[in-house]
C-alpha cells in the first residue's frame, strides 16, 4: 500500500543581490504539505523578533489514536493498529534569541501483525543564539522524518505504517554567522558543518529485472563564505562588493565528493529609489569526484547487507565533472515596499546559461506570493540541509493528521516554507538540480487557503566506468501541486482538507513514471479545555510503470488529544 503528499515552495537565502548561488535550495519540490494540521509554535521570523523580551512557549501534549488503512486496489486488505503518541511544540523568542521545535514520538501497536509495530521519532528544528548582540551568531537546526521511497528513486513524506518501502531521514547543521562594519565596509562571514543519513531496511528494486537503486546512506557537507560590500550612496553612489565562497560535501557512497570554490565581485546600480541593477564576475572551480566499488571474480559490483555498493578504497578517485573558468551574472533588483521584492538574474555557471531568482509579495498582512528558481550542483544532503537551514526560526510545524508525521513544511510569518524540494531523488548520485516553485497562501474570515506548483529538473552526474556511470547524464523530472484549505467552524471544532498530485519522470531504464494524486480531511472537537476528539480520512492513488498493479488505498482515524 502506497501514500504520497506533495508540495512545492521554497526559500531563498544569499549574501549579495548577484552573488553566485552556492549550495543554495531557492526552489521546492515533491514531499511537503502544508495544508494538513499546523501544530507547535508561533509562525513568524526570529530575525524580527530581536530587541524584544524573551517569552518562552511550550505545548506537550498526548494522543491515543485507532487507525485503519483499507487497500482498494489491487486488493483489499484491511489492516488496523493502535497509536500511542508525545510530543511537544516549542518557540522562544528574545532579544538574543529565538527557535522553534515540533518534537514526536509514537508507538505504533498491531493486532497479530508484527510489521505494524513500531517506535518512531519525528521533529523539526530551528534556531539561533547570539555570542555577541549585534555581531555573532550560532545558527543550528535538525529534522528527523519518516519518507517513503518509490519505485523510481522518489521520495515522499508519510510513509504507511508497514509499508516495506519506508526510510528514515536524518538531518543536523549548526554554525557561526559574523556581521560587523569597517568604516563604510559591511563585513559578512559564515561557516556551517551538516550531517544528513538515510535509514533504510533493504535495497529498493525498481522493477522486476532492474537493478536496485543505490540509496543516499549518509554525507558531511561543509560551506564557507566571506563578502565585504560596500552599500550604494555610502562611499560610492553604486554599491561594490567582493566575496569568496567555498561548498563541500563529502558522500559515503562510493566516496563521491562535491567540491566548489569561487571568488567573485558584483556591482549594484540604483536606477530609481526601488530598482537597481545588479551584475558580478568572478572565477569558479566546481568538481565532483568518486572511487569505484568492489568488483566480485565476475566483475560485477559487490553491494553490502544493507543493499548499497561497497567502495573500492585501494582506488584513486576518478573525476566525474570538473568545470572551472570565468563565471558572470547580470540581473535586476526591484523592492518598491516592504511588502514586495523581486530578484532576477541571468548569467553563466556551470559551462552553461544558467537562471534564477526569487519573487515575494505580501498584498496585506494575510495572503503572500512567492516564486523561487534555482539552479545548483549538489548531493541529496547539502541539498537537504541547506533547505533546512533556509526554514524561518519562528513557525509552526505540519503534521499529517493520520500519521502524526512531519509532512516536511512548516508555517512561517511570511508564509509557508518547506524541505520536499530535496526530496526529489534520494539516489546516491549527485546531480545538477533546476526548478521552479509558487505558492500562494491567504487567510479570509478565519478559513487559509492556499496552492502550490512547481517543477524540478535533476541531471545526475557520475564517473565513465564506474559502477554509477549509467546514472550519468540521466535525468528526473518532477511536476507537482497541493491545494489546502483550513478554518474553524466554532470556537471548540476545526478542519483541514488537502488535494495533491505529482508526477515524476525518471529516464532511468525500467524506472518509469510515477503518478500520485490524493485528498484527506481532518475535524477536531474540543472535549474539554485540554481534551480534544480528533477524525480524519484519506484516499490516495499511485500509478506507476515500474510496478505491475496500480495502487488505491483509503485510511481513517479516530482518536484522544490532551493538551497540557
Amino acid at each position: 500500500m502506497t501514500k504520497y503528499t506533495i508540495l512545492a515552495l521554497g526559500a531563498v537565502a544569499s549574501f549579495g543581490l548577484s552573488a553566485p548561488v552556492t549550495g543554495q535550495d531557492f526552489g521546492g519540490g515533491s514531499g511537503g504539505n502544508f495544508g494538513d494540521e499546523v501544530t507547535g509554535g508561533e509562525s513568524g521570523d526570529g530575525s524580527s523578533e530581536q530587541g524584544r523580551a524573551n517569552r518562552v512557549q511550550v505545548s506537550p501534549y498526548i494522543e491515543v489514536s485507532q487507525i485503519a488503512v483499507a487497500e482498494l486496489s489491487p486488493g483489499d486488505d484491511v489492516v488496523t493498529y493502535t497509536q500511542v503518541a508525545a510530543g511537544v511544540d516549542a518557540s522562544v523568542t528574545g532579544r538574543n534569541n529565538g527557535g522553534s521545535v515540533s518534537l514526536r514520538y509514537e508507538r505504533n501497536i498491531g493486532y497479530g501483525d508484527e510489521a505494524l509495530d513500531s517506535d518512531t521519532v519525528t521533529g523539526i528544528a530551528r534556531g539561533y543564539a547570539s555570542v555577541v548582540p549585534g555581531t555573532l551568531t550560532v545558527d543550528a537546526g535538525g529534522l528527523a522524518a519518516r519518507t517513503r521511497v518509490d519505485g523510481n528513486g522518489g521520495a515522499t513524506f508519510n510513509a504507511l505504517n508497514g509499508d516495506n518501502t519506508e526510510t528514515r531521514t536524518y538531518s543536523a547543521y549548526a554554525g557561526p554567522t559574523l556581521s560587523t562594519e569597517a568604516g563604510p565596509v559591511n563585513i559578512d562571514a559564515n561557516y556551517r558543518v551538516g550531517y544528513t543519513r538515510i535509514e533504510q531496511p533493504d535495497a529498493i528494486v525498481t522493477a522486476p529485472g532492474a537493478a536496485a537503486i543505490d540509496v543516499f546512506d549518509d554525507s558531511i557537507n561543509q560551506s564557507a563564505a566571506l563578502r565585504l560590500e560596500t552599500p550604494a550612496g555610502r562611499a560610492l553612489p553604486v554599491g561594490v562588493g567582493v566575496e569568496a565562497g567555498w561548498d563541500q560535501e563529502d558522500v559515503s557512497n562510493l566516496d563521491q565528493r562535491v567540491r566548489d570554490a569561487y571568488v567573485r565581485a558584483d556591482v549594484t546600480v540604483p536606477v530609481t529609489r526601488s530598482l537597481a541593477v545588479v551584475g558580478g564576475i568572478g572565477y569558479e572551480d566546481v568538481e565532483v569526484s568518486s572511487r569505484d566499488a568492489v568488483l566480485d571474480v565476475n566483475g560485477n559490483p559487490v553491494t553490502g547487507d544493507d543493499g548499497r555498493l561497497v567502495t573500492d578504497t585501494s582506488q584513486p578517485r576518478q573525476l566525474a565533472y570538473d568545470v572551472s573558468g570565468l563565471i558572470w551574472d547580470v540581473g535586476v533588483a526591484w523592492r518598491p515596499s516592504a511588502r514586495t521584492s523581486l530578484e532576477a538574474t541571468i548569467g553563466r555557471r556551470y559551462d552553461s546559461t544558467t537562471y534564477y531568482g526569487n519573487f515575494a509579495w505580501a498584498p496585506n498582512s494575510r495572503s503572500s506570493v512567492n516564486v523561487n528558481a534555482y539552479d545548483t550542483v549538489t548531493g541529496f544532503g547539502s541539498q537537504l540541509n541547506n533547505a533546512l537551514a533556509n526554514l524561518p526560526t519562528q513557525f509552526a510545524a505540519n503534521r499529517n493528521p493520520l500519521t502524526g508525521d512531519f509532512n516536511g513544511c512548516v508555517n512561517g510569518q511570511d508564509g509557508a516554507a518547506c524541505l520536499g524540494g530535496a526530496f526529489s531523488s534520494i539516489r546516491s548520485s549527485v546531480f545538477r538540480s533546476r526548478g521552479v516553485g509558487a505558492s500562494y497562501q491567504t487567510t479570509v474570515a478565519g478559513l487559509t487557503a492556499g496552492v502550490a506548483l512547481g517543477y524540478d529538473n535533476r541531471r545526475f552526474i557520475a564517473g565513465a566506468g564506474t559502477a554509477l556511470a549509467a546514472a550519468n547524464g540521466v535525468t528526473d523530472e518532477s511536476y507537482y501541486g497541493t491545494f489546502f484549505l483550513q478554518g474553524e467552524i466554532d470556537r471548540n471544532s476545526s478542519f483541514s482538507t488537502n488535494a495533491y498530485a505529482s508526477l515524476i519522470e525518471s529516464d532511468f531504464d525500467l524506472a518509469g513514471d510515477v503518478l500520485a494524486v490524493g485528498a484527506s480531511a481532518a475535524y477536531r472537537r474540543n472535549l474539554t479545555s485540554r481534551l480534544s476528539a480528533r477524525a480524519a480520512v484519506a484516499v490516495d492513488r499511485i500509478d506507476s510503470d515500474a510496478a505491475t498493479e496500480d495502487f488505491t488505498t483509503a485510511s481513517a482515524l479516530l482518536g484522544l488529544r490532551y493538551d497540557f
